[in-house]
């Protein structure tokens, strides 16, 4: 009986200080997996996988041009990890109102060529009834190895199958996309905040989803990658500071002008 998962052993280790000790047989079971944040690269649209009901298509049908696309990657098989990912994004998309397929489209790209249409199926099921949005749309892709190994390569994705343990060592993470396919962000979070994963969307989008607050937001706060989230920009929000300051005082010096002129008036 298995006392640990590779993959989560895999979380655990990447988040250890580099003069953390490990066994070298641990360090050859992880080796060449991680995540390389290729932000600003464009990922291929032309790669073709197959859809829940077993349709060939690629994966440019889910970029439209202006909708942003929020990526995740997982194996269905998985014991652990890809479960803790896909439940965490459920918890936190219950708390952001843009709708998955309205707003933003939604896609979870197996990594495994064994998986198929039918174990997406059940997966995609599983999620949309827990996000418990009767229009939401959840887009489970499988594929070849020719096509997993393209995407995952263009996106920084690196993992490997440990035959030991008949299990994948992978990283786990939210890769956000723009309308056109390019990488805007990456939230390595099994329990990422709504306000983060919306806050990335709106960025994705270049503004096309979100309300004016949601601009101030992404303007006073910027992503801390040391933090994995987006925290307060000391420098802006002084200068917004120094602005109200400005137009609190126009407008005290207004009001005592306007006082002194119906004095005189009168």
């Amino acid at each position: 009986m298995r006392t640990g998962c590779p993959f989560l052993v895999a979380a655990c280790l990447l988040a250890l200080p580099v003069a953390a000790q490990i066994s070298p047989q641990a360090a050859r079971t992880y080796e060449g997996v991680g995540l390389d944040q290729r932000l600003g690269e464009r990922v291929p649209r032309d790669l073709v996988f197959r859809n829940e009901e077993g349709q060939r298509v690629t994966f440019g049908t889910y970029m439209d041009g202006s909708r942003p696309v929020l990526l995740t990657f997982v194996y269905h098989t998985c014991p652990m990890l890809c479960s803790a990912l896909l439940d965490g994004l459920t918890r936190a998309l219950e708390d952001v109102a843009f709708t998955p397929g309205e707003s933003f489209d939604l896609v979870t790209v197996s990594f495994s060529e064994h998986d198929t249409p039918e174990m997406a199926t059940r997966q995609k099921e599983t999620y949309l009834r827990r996000l418990a949005r009767p229009e939401a749309q959840w887009h489970f892709l499988t594929g070849d190895s020719t096509a997993i190994e393209q995407l995952t390569a263009h996106v920084g994705f690196r993992f490997r199958w440990v035959e030991e343990q008949q299990e994948f060592v992978h990283p786990a993470a939210l890769v956000f996309l723009s309308g056109d396919g390019v990488i805007t962000r990456y939230l390595s979070d099994l329990a990422p905040r709504s306000r983060d994963v919306r806050a990335a969307l709106v960025e994705a989008s270049e503004g096309s989803i979100g309300t004016m607050l949601d601009q101030a937001f992404l303007y006073c706060f910027q992503y801390d990658a040391t933090r994995n989230s987006y925290v307060l920009s000391a420098r802006r929000a002084m200068k917004i500071g120094g602005l109200l300051t400005l137009a609190a005082l126009l407008a005290t010096l207004y009001m005592l002008w306007r006082r002194e002129l119906r004095t005189v008036s009168a």
